[in-house]
């Protein structure tokens, strides 16, 4: 998430008119690939900028699963949202620097795996793309903290300005291939003996509506992943998360046609998100195109405030993208990796107890049919969840929601 969601509303109402330091190990056991030849330097694209590709090192197969591996051990993510891709530093929107404490209370909670939206642009240089040693630091630092309490991560290039996800056409291309390899080149490079507990994601929410513009996110991906695998080491068999247009699944049935090509054999995922219906997931104020949504579900429908409950996008739509999500991924053995979703506690309804109570069976029923698809749900949280100062959790409500669909609990 970020802020502004044209994206997810836009692909939400199409939906709505077509059918409704890096070491130690995990303890698992996994076995050792044939390795590949050392990969070489590249040029960047366009001669842009300088390559980070500096030192590749030889291909490093062991305890390095396969996506399918990973997939089966994540039954529940969090994002730690609006932190490392807050634009102008870290604690800028609000929330304390990420510690350990913080991670190891999300797993002490039941997460297995932790998203890490993050922001490269603001901490290069305009001129050569190159990150600032210490932002490199930072963010290594935050990812062995997830290490240490033996949990996944997957660490991305979030909205970042939009130099990416704003700028999918063919005009723009060029220069963003460009950037995308040399931030590639360095993050990876700087990652690179972390063990598969940590997975790298291509973006964030890409803005792309057509044919057109799919083509041009597909050289955006295959950027992102020949840039990692060409550092070599582990990356060389890292899984690796490349996101559907508008992060949206049912744009997907059309716009997806093929996975990126890969050097090694299945370890790439998909990611969507889902905020459905956004009437009750993201608005803050009614709409021209809709009113918010307090109740959601067929049992939690308000008879106090009945203008307010939900009249699409319930259960059905969910079973339906889930299902749509299997079909066209999990089916075909390419793990679906949910990025984010959630819903607020509103504090405005009349119906207080009762949208409560239908938010907590959204985030439980989203969950429990994420899992029952073949799907790793990866809640969006901005520090609602868990108290970023205390660690105390401030929405039980919510986590027994989370647990219970997640058969935790």
């Amino acid at each position: 998430m970020k802020f502004g969601r044209r994206q997810v509303l836009a692909s939400t109402m199409a939906l709505m008119t077509t059918s409704c330091g890096g070491g130690g190990s995990d303890g698992s056991s996994t076995s050792t690939p044939t390795p590949t030849p050392t990969p070489t330097p590249t040029p960047a694209p366009s001669g842009l900028y300088p390559s980070y590709n500096t030192s590749p090192q030889a291909a490093d197969g062991t305890n390095m699963g396969t996506a399918l591996d990973i997939s089966g051990r994540i039954k529940l993510g969090l994002n730690i949202g609006n932190t490392l891709e807050a634009i102008g530093g870290e604690t800028a929107w609000g929330n304390p620097m990420i510690t350990q404490g913080l991670i190891d209370k999300a797993k002490a909670l039941g997460f297995d795996a932790i998203r890490l939206p993050c922001s490269w642009d603001q901490y290069s240089d305009k001129t050569t793309a190159q990150i600032k040693q210490s932002w490199l630091d930072r963010v290594k630092q935050v990812v062995q903290y997830c290490i240490n309490a033996n949990m996944y991560v997957l660490l991305n290039i979030h909205w970042d300005g939009g130099w990416l996800e704003n700028n999918v056409t063919a005009d723009k291309k060029d220069a963003v291939v460009a950037k995308q390899k040399a931030f590639w080149e360095q993050i990876a490079t700087q990652m690179r003996d972390f063990d598969q507990r940590l997975m790298f994601a291509s973006a964030n929410e890409p803005n792309c509506d057509t044919a057109a513009q799919m083509d041009v996110l597909y050289a955006y991906h295959q950027t992102f992943i020949d840039a990692v695998r060409a550092t070599g080491g582990k990356n060389a068999y890292r899984v690796l998360v490349v996101q559907l247009p508008n992060v949206n699944m049912d744009l997907s049935k059309t716009l997806w046609t093929h996975m990126p090509t890969d050097t090694v054999k299945d370890r790439l995922m998909v990611e969507p998100h889902f905020y459905t219906p956004p009437n009750f997931c993201i608005l803050t104020q009614d709409a021209s195109w809709g009113k918010m949504f307090y109740y959601w579900g067929k049992d939690y429908h308000s008879t106090i405030e009945p203008d307010r409950n939900a009249t699409w996008g319930e259960e059905d739509v969910v079973d339906a993208h889930m299902v749509l999500g299997n079909q066209l991924f999990v089916s075909k053995n390419v793990p679906v990796l949910l990025g984010e979703y959630g819903a607020p506690r509103r504090t405005t309804p009349l119906d207080l107890p009762t949208h409560l109570a239908s938010r907590a069976h959204w985030m439980n029923y989203v969950t429990k049919q994420s899992l029952g698809s073949g799907i790793m749900p990866f809640l969006w949280d901005t520090g609602d969840l868990i108290d970023r100062q205390t660690y105390a959790v401030k929405d039980q409500q919510g986590l027994d929601a989370l647990l219970q669909g997640a058969g935790k609990k």
